[in-house]
């Protein structure tokens, strides 16, 4: 792994920083390319600018995805990945499902999409990172990949609720308009509609919403015999839970964006392991 790519990690301060940075070695290389290309793509899309242009940037990013597969990559991510495609099979199709997810965030199809849009795009930006991920993990089996998607569906929903005023401010309405309409909120816009008196019920109605999805992801990961594997993705389902945990409070009406420190990343991924192991010894 480069010292650049490795450095963009660590400052992008993620969710996601501890539980990488305490996975062996070739696997948290693997998984700060990954992290890093995902970072990049997503920069895309939110960056200023007009959306042919972004249209245009995410086309040279599909370009280089082939590329990389060809084993001919031209950008430095694109290098550090060649290895890890290869080593872990990584799959070229989610690589592309991540492409199709943020394009649909240059569409208006996003502006208070219905829930299986909604749904769609979860699994496009954070499901294929999900099955991405499962192959650096070595735990790639159909109840790993249910669990991985259900937990990306969650992931992504707690997102869209932390950033709802920043998104708001990019002309962007990620809450599905059924949602909406149960409010008795005809409106569209979204500084609007986050200017709403009815609006803390659609956030109230919203949190049940991500709450039923972090349940999903707990019934998938009931199915999985091999926690153990998993134990980079139980870390990440249990900051993200609490993150949410933290946004689904009554006196967090600001909605502005949260992450978790790295001390409690480090807390509960201690937890989470001791848990683990408690676990594989007693079965």
């Amino acid at each position: 792994m480069t010292a650049p790519i490795a450095t963009q990690v660590r400052r992008a301060r993620s969710n996601f920083y501890v539980a990488m940075r305490l996975m062996p070695r070739e696997r948290r290389a693997a998984m700060f390319a990954v992290y890093a290309l995902a970072r990049t793509l997503d920069d895309i899309t939110d960056a200023p600018g007009d959306v042919d242009g972004k249209r245009q940037a995410l086309g040279s990013w599909r370009a280089e995805i082939d590329a990389i597969y060809a084993g001919r990559p031209s950008t430095e991510i694109g290098r550090a990945l060649v290895p890890v495609v290869a080593r872990f099979d990584l799959p070229r199709a989610e690589f592309l499902e991540l492409l199709y997810g943020l394009e649909m965030d240059l569409t208006t199809s996003m502006r208070a999409p219905g829930i299986s849009t909604l749904a769609l795009y979860c699994r496009r930006v954070a499901g294929s990172i999900g099955l991405i991920t499962l192959r650096i993990f070595e735990a790639d089996d159909p109840p790993a990949r249910a669990f991985a998607l259900a937990l990306g569906h969650a992931m992504q929903l707690t997102n869209i609720l932390r950033d709802i005023a920043e998104d708001a401010d990019r002309n962007r309405l990620y809450l599905p308009r059924e949602i909406l309409d149960g409010a008795g909120i005809a409106e569209r816009h979204p500084a609007r509609v986050l200017a709403h008196p009815d609006f803390p019920k659609v956030r109230a109605a919203f949190c049940a919403h991500v709450r039923r999805a972090f349940d999903a992801a707990e019934a998938s990961l009931a199915a999985c015999p091999n926690r153990r594997g998993l134990w980079p993705g139980l870390v990440m389902m249990a900051v993200y839970r609490r993150l949410f945990d933290q946004l689904d409070r009554p006196s967090h009406v600001g909605c502005a964006p949260g992450r978790i420190g790295l001390f409690t990343q480090l807390w509960i991924a201690l937890r989470t392991a001791w848990s683990v192991r408690w676990a594989s010894s007693t079965s």
